[in-house]
């Protein structure tokens, strides 16, 4: 699309507005931001530890675990096969080398999130070129200033691409999500992969086709129709007429012939060995769309906005103060990526958190776009803001701490025991030296912004990122242990494990009853337990309540209670091991 000289950009900046940040702070962060949380702390149910169960039974299961995911025996047709072909080459291949150091379960953990480094990494490198890209073109360049110095296209453009980036460090809903071993920051880096080629497309059609392709196709065999949707369409709708796009649309149907290739080499071979398993994974994707809901859409609208922020406002600034030009590349592209992940979300009977980390990438990149249009006392006010907001939050996480090591504040101390019932707190010193390191970092910043007041445009989502990265550095560091008890079946496996030992008659089967995908993955993943289906099975794993069981209305009232367990910090959960009459 041409410029039209008759709008004005609403862009206002100088070159001093576009300084350079320092690669190796860039660089720096992403490295906090990645590997803090990723090691050291066993899966937690139910995403993280499903999906390492699903590359464990892909190395060490029935051939077909490579094509068709399971957890145990149990057909795991959510998704496609690509986390168990990267995660389960990756045990494979690393494993082997973890297990000089540490027991072959926890080498298998380790091993199994080296894929999020490279999920992480093509999430960065895609949404910096893409958003790159589109910053050069001439439709978003700032207005010329009477007297010059405005900025050049090269930094102007670079400076985008890095408040773009530091906008997705700084969304607060993916943060957990990119260190889970689940489908979902692969998806997120397809859809950043698919949002790049797009862009690429606009100066360098064929590789941009060829790559978005491939995106594509990743994106289905990450989590089939539910995952790719709404990134094939948004590439799709990147090519109306009036668009820039429009020229390039050609290329589309290579993009399309391409992908759907790739697709078909896993789903024919699939469908052949098992028509049961791809019947389920079309019944699950055509079944998790519907009709809007009234409950669901209200959920949505109450969850995102949390899951999205800080960048949602940005967002729709971005989208009014460039109304004019919503066909511009730069508006248009991650507009597209944005609205049809909504779109599909409102006709799904059950999304959630894997459905809105389609909106962070666009999102972050349209917000990266409204603040060239900012008035500079805006902008100070926002740099305040992230300043007593993160120092708020990184002061709460420290105060909470020392309310667990010593009871003091009487009253959060109450409120932590009731969440870690049975924990017994310690001091590990080197976590709570990185924490301190990085609160010291995190003082260092605050200093830096109000002694010095920079110019650059970019501080303030400097301060946003630096913020969240430094709440999460804490989480991770002062309070894993405590988590990992909450949250982790590693001691109730244990004791289930020892108590099929002791119970468990030759040739004796056991299935399991109302047993969740998350404890059931626990389980296999923890101790290689397997609980098959076969009613026939008279030794069950039941998954009920300490209320049922008290009630006596949890089932199996003839049956033989062999065991019994569950977490000390879930009050909701318990487990029973029975045996039945045949």
């Amino acid at each position: 699309m041409a410029l039209n000289e008759s709008r004005l950009t609403p862009a206002r900046l100088t070159a001093q507005a576009t300084t350079k940040l320092p690669r190796l702070f860039l660089l720096a962060l992403g490295v906090v931001y990645i590997f803090a949380g990723l090691f050291f702390r066993d899966p937690w149910k139910t995403d993280d530890v499903a999906g390492l169960a699903v590359m464990l039974t892909a190395l060490h299961g029935p051939d077909n675990a490579w094509l068709l995911p399971q957890i145990g025996s149990m057909a795991y047709a959510q998704d496609g096969p690509l986390l168990a072909w990267v995660g389960g080459f990756s045990i494979w291949l690393f494993s082997p080398l973890f297990e000089m150091f540490t027991s072959p379960l926890d080498a298998a953990i380790i091993a199994s999130r080296l894929p999020n480094i490279l999920w992480f990494g093509l999430i960065t490198w895609s949404v910096w070129y893409g958003t790159y890209l589109l910053g050069r073109r001439p439709e978003p360049q700032p207005l010329a200033l009477p007297f010059g110095g405005e900025p050049t296209v090269r930094d102007y453009g670079r400076m985008i691409a890095d408040a773009a980036l530091l906008l997705i460090l700084a969304t607060a809903g993916i943060m957990w999500r990119l260190h889970e071993t689940s489908e979902v920051p692969a998806l997120i880096a397809f859809q950043a992969l698919s949002f790049y080629a797009v862009a690429r497309m606009l100066d360098r059609p064929f590789s941009g086709a060829i790559t978005l392709g491939i995106a594509l196709a990743a994106a289905f065999l990450a989590r089939g129709w539910i995952g790719s949707l709404p990134i094939m369409l948004a590439a799709a709708f990147a090519f109306v007429p009036g668009s820039a796009l429009w020229q390039a649309k050609r290329w589309l149907i290579v993009s399309a012939v391409l992908a759907a290739f790739l697709i078909l080499l896993w789903w024919i071979p699939a469908h052949r060995i098992s028509p049961y398993w791809t019947h389920h994974w079309w019944l699950w994707n055509a079944e998790s769309f519907g009709w809007p809901q009234g409950a669901e859409l209200l959920g949505t609208l109450r969850d995102l906005p949390w899951f999205l922020w800080p960048t949602w406002p940005f967002a729709l600034l971005a989208l009014w103060r460039w109304r004019e030009w919503l066909y511009a590349p730069h508006i248009w592209l991650p507009m597209m990526f944005a609205l049809w992940p909504l779109v599909i979300m409102v006709f799904l009977q059950d999304a959630f958190e894997p459905e809105y980390a389609l909106m962070a990438v666009p999102v972050a990149i349209l917000a990266a776009f409204s603040l060239p249009t900012l008035r500079r006392g805006v902008v100070n006010s926002l740099d305040w803001f992230a300043v007593m907001c993160f120092s708020l939050t990184c002061a709460t996480v420290w105060l909470g701490w020392i309310a667990l090591q010593v009871g003091w504040p009487r009253q959060i101390a109450h409120n932590i025991a009731r969440q870690t019932v049975g924990y017994e707190a310690y001091v590990s010193w080197p976590p709570v030296l990185i924490a301190l390191l990085g609160t010291a970092a995190w003082v260092g910043m605050v200093y830096w912004r109000t002694h010095f007041k920079p110019s650059a445009l970019w501080r303030g989502t400097v301060l946003s990122a630096s913020g969240i990265i430094l709440t999460w550095l804490l989480l991770v560091t002062l309070w894993m242990p405590a988590l990992d008890y909450a949250r982790s079946y590693r001691q109730v496996s244990s004791e289930l494990a020892l108590a099929l030992e002791e119970h468990r008659r030759p040739g004796e089967c056991v299935r399991g009853s109302t047993l969740g995908t998350g404890q059931r993955a626990s389980f296999y993943v923890f101790d290689r337990l397997d609980f098959g289906f076969d009613r026939d099975c008279t030794l069950v794993l039941q998954q009920t309540t300490p209320e049922h069981v008290a009630r006596g209305t949890a089932g199996f009232y003839d049956a033989q209670v062999l065991w019994e367990g569950k977490r000390e910090a879930d009050r909701r959960e318990m487990f029973r091991l029975l045996r039945v009459r045949p």
